[in-house]
């Protein structure tokens, strides 16, 4: 026991090396661009001082949403998805496994859940006594059921799932952002260095060196953006783009998609002037998501409990008429 709990505090520990790695790297840029570059190298103090402007807004953009996507705890099924003392200890009790199953099944039939596993079961957490809800899975790095969740990213130490999905796509962006105006800014001085026409110092292994690492990562950020805002238009997360999501129609990966301007206001908001600063805009709560095979009055997104508590009666007879009572329960699902 003591030696497993040891092994998990190291693995913690461990778990923060990628992210002292991008702040290290992304410090050293900072020293690089405003000393090296700004301070000791441009003479102009007009440019000097554009420079410092454009590049103070960059950073703290990218640090204020690369904060963010770290420190934004994944969002986890609310009371609603537990199985109540009184429900559990019924499950526990009942030997038939067929009993088993419909007790989850009646559970089941007062939430929206639309999806199941691939083996047609209703998706339940065993670990975390939970009835997933609709594009929730189970993370085994943070031990816990995560909603929407897209993957578990090492490079922010943090699972990227519904409460911080925005914020991982506006981290990529202003990363991206701030590579691209470091290339751009500091050509000219790379190329006078390279040929010569600086003199030779300090100053020149950082600005070539600057170059190179922004050209890296710049390479790098094109394609993982450009993946992620396809994800966004067509309203996939990376794990139902690998693997499509089960409704009791079978498997759909298009399930979600309900247009491209609705896709990317479910993430980002009703209020576009909101959509590229690292406030949480997103629709809903992350427990339910509308339908493309549904109607849009019957899937309008339901942002919190107290709006399921007055959909509920009439949502219910529509939501167990699309339960199938004979699916199985799946245990110990883990992504």
């Amino acid at each position: 026991m003591a030696l497993s709990r040891g092994l998990r505090c190291c693995a913690r520990v461990f778990s923060w090396i990628p992210v002292l790695i991008i702040t290290s790297v992304v410090l050293w840029s900072y020293y690089a661009y405003v000393f090296e570059l700004c301070v000791f190298t441009i003479s102009n103090t007009l440019e000097k001082v554009a420079y410092l402007l454009v590049f103070h807004v960059c950073f703290v953009m990218f640090s204020w949403t690369y904060w963010k996507a770290i420190f934004t705890p994944p969002a986890t099924p609310c009371k609603k998805f537990q199985l109540s003392y009184s429900d559990k200890d019924r499950y526990e009790r009942e030997e038939r496994p067929d009993a088993q199953k419909q007790i989850l099944v009646d559970i089941a039939k007062s939430l929206p859940i639309f999806t199941r596993a691939t083996s047609g079961a209703i998706r339940f957490c065993d670990r975390c006594q939970v009835l997933k809800p609709d594009r929730s899975h189970h993370c085994s790095v943070c031990e816990t059921c995560v909603l929407k969740m897209d993957h578990h990213c090492p490079w922010v130490n943090n699972c990227v799932g519904f409460s911080n999905y925005k914020f991982f796509l506006l981290f990529l962006s202003y990363s991206m952002v701030y590579c691209v105006f470091i290339s751009a800014s500091v050509f000219r001085f790379f190329i006078n260095f390279w040929v010569g026409d600086l003199p030779n110092g300090p100053a020149k292994f950082h600005v070539l060196f600057l170059m190179f690492v922004a050209l890296m990562f710049l390479v790098s950020l094109m394609f993982l953006l450009g993946y992620h805002c396809w994800l966004v238009v067509q309203n996939r997360s990376t794990l139902e783009a690998f693997s499509a999501p089960v409704f009791t129609t079978g498997p759909d990966r298009n399930g979600f998609n309900v247009g491209i301007r609705r896709n990317l206001q479910q993430v980002f908001g009703d209020n576009k002037r909101l959509w590229f600063l690292p406030i949480c805009t997103s629709q809903g709560d992350g427990h339910y998501f509308p339908l493309k095979s549904l109607s849009e009055s019957s899937t309008s997104l339901l942002a919190n409990e107290e709006k399921w508590d007055e959909e509920e009666e009439s949502e219910d007879d529509n939501i167990s008429g699309d339960r199938d009572p004979s699916v199985t329960v799946e245990m110990d699902e883990e992504e």
